[in-house]
């Protein structure tokens, strides 16, 4: 039985992680209350305490435009606190398994980012998560980081839900509409990482190849749409007896203190070339959430 530490167990992906890596092994899920990721000493303690083969972080300061005005938190757990998991993976043979994220990129690019692009995040967030990645090659660990873009779930803070109350409260929405994505359900982000864990950890595996394939993959939803359109199809889907006229604007019609990139487009290919494995057409996705968001 593998020994796995879990970060971040209430988020929205760490609790999808909960069900999909318990056929894994013995997992050790943690909240900020028991393992705060501001404090580097803590988390070098908890996981020299609990010597995890696999350690599975989906934990992050996510909050883009707060960390303008809290640098210090968003570098302590985006960047400092993975250097720290990295380290340690290092001098136990474990593997690191991080969640990072588009922001990493300016969004200038035309076409879909590929995982050598080079980074040139724009604000705090994506400069924090971009040097968790760096400190995580840098330690020599065992690792896979998956970036990925606009996360949604059946709980949680995101924007299926706020647009969901919104629609239920306001006769009229404006939705930004010149920054394309690719939608990416919570589920997805742990049911995937779980199956690439049962492969590198089969009975018959080679722990070469646990080396061999560390690295950074982009793992979204196929496709792409605007916020605007993505609010279109969540809207279509609930189906609700009054729905509120949509309206698209531009950014600069919705100004933020973090700036966000215009292209989150990812490509998947190393992912599915690599594992044999795909997320799916967002759409379907966001089908489905609706779908159990329905039955619950």
């Amino acid at each position: 039985m593998k020994k796995i530490l879990l970060t971040g167990k209430n988020g929205q992906v760490g609790w999808e992680l909960q069900r999909t890596l318990t056929s894994l092994g013995q997992v050790i899920a943690v909240d900020s209350a028991a393992l705060d990721l501001r404090d580097a000493n803590a988390v070098r303690a908890a996981i020299r305490e609990i010597r995890p083969d696999i350690i599975v972080n989906p934990a992050a300061y996510t909050a883009v435009d707060k960390a303008e005005t809290e640098p210090e938190i968003a570098m302590a757990v985006n960047a400092s606190s993975p250097a720290v998991m990295a380290e340690e993976a290092k001098k136990l043979g474990a593997l690191l398994l991080h969640y990072s994220t588009d922001y990493i990129f300016d969004g200038s690019k035309q076409g879909a980012y590929q995982e050598d692009d080079t980074p040139n995040p724009l604000g705090v967030y994506g400069k924090s998560k971009l040097m968790g990645e760096q400190a995580i090659r840098s330690s020599g660990c065992n690792h896979l980081i998956f970036r990925t873009s606009w996360v949604y779930g059946a709980r949680g803070k995101n924007f299926l839900l706020t647009m969901l109350r919104l629609a239920k409260e306001r006769d009229q929405l404006r939705v930004v509409d010149d920054q394309i994505g690719a939608p990416t359900w919570s589920r997805t982000l742990a049911e995937i990482p779980a199956q690439i864990l049962a492969q590198l950890y089969a009975p018959k595996a080679d722990a070469d190849r646990r080396a061999e394939v560390s690295g950074a993959y982009q793992l979204t939803s196929s496709g792409s749409v605007s916020w605007c359109g993505f609010t279109a199809e969540i809207l279509r889907l609930a189906e609700l007896s009054n729905s509120p006229v949509l309206h698209p604007i531009t950014s600069a019609e919705y100004p933020t203190p973090a700036a966000r990139p215009q292209n989150s487009v990812m490509s998947n290919n190393k992912l599915t070339q690599t594992f044999g494995l795909a997320a799916g057409d967002w759409q379907a996705n966001l089908a489905l959430c609706m779908q159990a968001l329905k039955n619950n």
